[in-house]
């Protein structure tokens, strides 16, 4: 086809896949983690109150005291290549494009960077004319899935010409997801030197607030826990994580229980994180870190936490094949 003189340049069509976490401060320092949670806090997805009530607080409080904190954390599992989590989802989608020349696999972060709008624009001057927006939660929950879609639109409302869109659905009950979780979970179970008394399923926990009005996440995360017990031939015990403010929150909390639980007797422990797509503050620090201290200073005497499916085999393996079926009719990637 002839172009008009001085058109612009038009790439070759492609199909992208921007593979969306969380997100992650830029370094482990109190001035960087102030600006992510500024952002993060600042969702209205994220929390639920009138914004003339609770930026003074955000501003005026939280963020004058929690960064510092916050950033201790933070350098308990920095690592050479920065953030777990960014790390971990930038070598996702590394291995995802690796199985599918054809298509232009990249990862974006919630909140922080590389961000959504910047991926997205990238990947459209790339020649994106068909992009899959996969938000890595298993379980639908409006406070990280549905706010990947909102900052996704957004970005799309600032463009002349649009790519086409579509986005990964919640895939908690999903067969692959759940026999990935199973074979690592099995594996790692029988690495171990000890036999747990229990294995924990800790979720990220949601204010009570967000099952009342309709969020799935609560009933997700149980089924989640039901078809993996169900799978590894066992009940887990299904707790909740990450309490902020005075709300009441998801209950059972995992710290209550994890400070319980050698005073009933159960001395050795496993636990994993099904909500998690990858490792990151809430696994690394809060639960492998922090929950052993607790586990342990309350009379505990073995503890384990499991890492995610991050990028091992069973969970590229799965990822690669549940975003191959969103890509049905727009790639050929089986």
């Amino acid at each position: 086809m002839m172009l008009p003189q001085a058109h612009p340049a038009i790439p070759p069509r492609r199909v992208g896949v921007l593979l969306v976490n969380l997100g992650t401060p830029d370094a482990p320092d109190a001035g960087a983690v102030r600006r992510y949670l500024g952002e993060f806090l600042s969702d209205r997805r994220v929390v639920e109150i009138p914004a003339l009530l609770w930026q003074p607080i955000l501003r005026g409080i939280i963020l004058r005291t929690r960064p510092a904190k916050s950033a201790h954390a933070y350098q308990q599992v920095w690592t050479d290549d920065g953030s777990p989590l960014a790390a971990i989802t930038k070598r996702q989608a590394v291995a995802v494009q690796a199985a599918w020349p054809g298509v232009t696999v990249d990862w974006a972060m919630r909140y922080g960077n590389p961000s959504i709008p910047t991926k997205l624009k990238a990947m459209k001057d790339a020649g994106c004319e068909r992009i899959l927006i996969a938000p890595l939660y298993p379980q639908y929950c409006a406070a990280t899935t549905a706010t990947v879609v909102d900052k996704a639109f957004e970005a799309l409302a600032a463009m002349r010409w649009q790519p086409a869109i579509r986005t990964l659905p919640p895939y908690h009950d999903d067969p692959r997801y759940i026999a990935a979780l199973a074979e690592s979970v099995r594996a790692q179970l029988a690495a171990l030197d000890f036999a747990p008394d229990a294995v924990l399923a800790s979720f990220h926990g949601m204010p009570q607030r967000t099952l009342e009005l309709g969020d799935p996440y609560h009933c997700h995360c149980r089924k989640t826990a039901r078809l993996l017990g169900e799978a590894l031939g066992m009940e887990l015990i299904v707790t909740f994580q990450s309490r902020f403010g005075r709300a009441k929150w998801l209950e059972p909390a995992t710290d209550a229980v994890l400070e319980g639980l050698p005073g009933k007797g159960v001395k050795k422990i496993a636990i994993v994180a099904p909500g998690f797509s990858a490792d990151c503050l809430e696994t690394l620090e809060e639960l492998a870190i922090r929950g052993r201290e607790s586990f342990e200073a309350a009379g505990g005497e073995h503890f384990a936490y499991l890492p995610c499916l991050n990028d091992s085999a069973p969970g590229i393996a799965m990822l690669r094949s549940i975003v191959a079926s969103e890509l049905a009719g727009w790639a050929d990637v089986s």
